[in-house]
């Protein structure tokens, strides 16, 4: 192959003698991968020296978690499959916790590392780690490629079982040799054999009449929804059977988005941090229809005292997750859309409202707790930020959070109508992930305005990720909810620890300072007053904008259900009493 222009080499139809270090760069062409996030270093240095000769665009990251994170953020954001690159040894278990993140959620995701020489394998050579063996535990798959004519087929392979049934990452190791050596690149040839679906994921019509009686006979049903929806673009269909039905929804923290806000029958997020009716309404169910979720003990509180008056009818694509967290009265498995569509055609409709009413009622003896209904009284609370800056961007950003009270106060308060515009780590709860995910959405979706917005801990994680935005010019706004401590910790400390605060209370640096370094400008905010000035400046900005938000410091996510605890033992937000301190918890709102 010559050295020209990288888009003269778009499309190799026909087959080729090239380096496996070419094959690498070439089989991702053919597949449609126009963006990778990577960290070169001595083992994939030779695919690094190939890539000039292909239409990619390379981000160099400041650390090779973040090109896991960016990676991610890239897949969420755009439903594709996000592709990270890095050398063997550190290159590679930096990796790892990216690697992790994506798997506990699902998430579409290959990741290529360069491996010593196939000759000193195992002899403990410089840089040489068992990759494969150590992701083992946190990847759908992966493969170990010795051989140049092998590239090809193990990153197409890599690549469909990324995407399809249940998404996940997929890890490719490929030695230093197999990228120098040549083979005849075929990419036809190269070609997997077609999906075939799990031999359980085929519903039978006997459990879908099942569950279609279960739903007409329903008094108090629920829908829960989850990151399934998405994953499957069965949104139209969860919205007709809860249309049709009358029958409210929940939502996962992963789901949220797939069904809107806006609808009124919506009823926000459930479990732990969820909205109290929500939580009330599931105890009091007498169905629950959980739509593309895994019952996650985030969701659930106590599984010997979740929804004990409902029955369940559990539609998942996953049958390792069927009666794993809560036992199924019956299972669909298969894919959600797909199982939908047989469905509804089973379910005439049904009069809702008496249920409907009793929940509503429920909303309104809360109302007087909410945080946006305190007075302005010099504090800025972390609600404020999230609920006017869902205001001011009319709900329609890309959020990219990280891990903690911000995370769940943006559930709360930023209310997302539309699909794939949270992006947020559920089940690992990585800090550090919002950062390099907001980067990797920003890729994915280059024409939507994208806020990043982390807790001062997290941040500092992977703030040199700062750099990678100035290098790459891109108009990413970060939101810096900064209140002194590592938050979430410290209101476990609060409720549970006799107000211990040990190793909680953090040093950061000055945040706006620290973007000036790299060239972004930013302010500080310490008043609700300041707050729609400052971002609205930020949004107007041409390029990316830091925002550090000086918060209350010792302010609580609520509800909460305390470990062990049933859905509707929440500790409640205290009501604003006049003379009472909203952030302290009294036993009679307990």
């Amino acid at each position: 192959m010559s050295n020209t222009d990288k888009n003269d080499n778009a499309h190799l139809t026909t087959p080729t003698r090239l380096t496996g270090s070419e094959i690498i760069w070439a089989t991702l062409v053919g597949e449609g991968v126009t963006t990778v996030f990577g960290y070169p270093g001595g083992a994939i240095l030779p695919a690094y020296d190939a890539l000039r000769k292909f239409p990619i665009r390379h981000v160099l990251v400041r650390h090779e978690q973040g090109a896991s994170h960016m990676a991610d953020g890239y897949a969420r954001a755009s439903g594709k499959v996000g592709v990270a690159i890095a050398t063997s040894g550190p290159g590679a278990t930096n990796l790892v916790t990216g690697i992790a993140t994506a798997m506990l959620d699902s998430i579409p995701m290959v990741c290529i590392t360069g491996q010593v020489s196939s000759k000193v394998l195992g002899t403990d050579a410089f840089q040489e780690v068992d990759i494969t063996g150590i992701t083992l535990p946190v990847t759908k798959h992966n493969f170990l490629v010795t051989r140049a004519e092998d590239v090809a087929p193990a990153i197409r392979s890599a690549i469909q079982i990324a995407l399809s049934g249940r998404p996940g990452p997929v890890l490719v190791d490929i030695t230093k040799d197999a990228q120098q050596n040549s083979a005849i690149f075929d990419f036809e040839a190269a070609k997997p054999k077609a999906y075939n679906p799990h031999p359980m994921l085929s519903v039978r019509s006997g459990h879908l009449h099942d569950a279609a009686e279960l739903i007409r006979n329903a008094k108090r049903p629920v829908i829960l929804g989850g990151h399934g929806i998405m994953q499957s673009g069965a949104g139209e269909q969860v919205r007709t059977l809860a249309e049709r039905m009358q029958i409210p929804v929940g939502m996962t923290l992963l789901g949220l988005g797939a069904f809107p806000a806006s609808h009124p029958l919506n009823l926000g997020m459930m479990g732990m941090h969820g909205e109290s009716w929500l939580n009330e309404a599931i105890q009091q169910a007498d169905l629950l229809i959980a739509c593309g979720m895994r019952f996650d003990d985030r969701v659930i509180g106590t599984p010997s005292t979740y929804a004990p008056h409902a029955k369940k009818i559990h539609i998942e694509i996953d049958p390792a997750e069927i009666n794993k967290n809560i036992k199924a009265d019956v299972a669909l498995i298969g894919d959600l859309r797909e199982v939908l569509e047989q469905l509804l055609p089973l379910l005439p409709g049904r009069d809702g409202s008496a249920w409907l009413n009793t929940i509503a009622a429920s909303k309104g003896a809360v109302a007087v707790r909410d945080i946006r209904n305190l007075p302005d009284n010099g504090h800025l609370y972390a609600a404020h930020v999230m609920h006017d800056l869902w205001r001011i961007t009319e709900g329609k950003a890309i959020v990219a959070t990280d891990v903690g009270q911000h995370q769940m106060w943006e559930a709360q308060y930023y209310h997302h109508d539309y699909p794939r515009a949270l992006i947020t780590s559920g089940g690992l709860g990585t800090m550090g992930f919002a950062l390099p995910a907001g980067i990797g959405a920003k890729f994915a979706c280059p024409d939507k305005e994208v806020w990043v917005i982390a807790g001062d801990g997290g941040f500092q994680m992977t703030a040199a990720e700062l750099a990678t935005i100035a290098q790459e010019k891109l108009n990413v706004n970060i939101a810096i909810i900064n209140n002194g401590y590592l938050g979430m910790v410290r209101q476990w400390q609060e409720f549970f620890y006799e107000r211990n605060y040990e190793s909680t209370p953090l040093v950061s640096p000055d945040f706006v300072k620290l973007a000036d370094a790299h060239g972004i400008p930013g302010l500080a905010v310490s008043t609700r007053g300041e707050l729609e000035a400052a971002v609205q400046t930020a949004r107007s900005h041409n390029g990316a904008f830091l925002l550090n938000f000086l918060v209350e410091k010792e302010d609580s996510v609520y509800p909460m259900i305390p470990a062990g605890k049933a859905l509707h033992e929440m500790i409640r937000r205290p009501e604003y009493a006049s003379g009472h301190n909203p952030l302290i918890e009294r036993p009679e709102d307990k």
